[in-house]
């Protein structure tokens, strides 16, 4: 009678499954995300609410915005 091992014995040790690889790669990020909102909460709630509007000079950093002062006059 001979004994033979199952083929799970039989497999590598070193290698994973991509389904494996893929679920621990979704588990870090997930768990990156969950510390990034924990930092986020923990400093408090220095973020004002609401879009977030560019300044003349980050304008101008852009070069969007000519270097004259830009007119605050609405035309009639």
């Amino acid at each position: 009678m001979t004994l033979q091992a199952p083929s799970s014995i039989l497999q590598p040790m070193g290698k994973k499954g991509t389904s494996v690889l893929k679920r621990q790669r979704e588990l870090k990020k997930a768990e990156k995300a969950a510390e990034k909102r924990e930092r986020r909460t923990e400093q408090g709630g220095d973020r004002k609410p609401g879009p977030q509007v560019a300044s003349v000079d980050d304008l101008r950093g852009y070069g969007m915005v000519d270097e004259e002062e830009p007119s605050h006059k609405q035309p009639s």
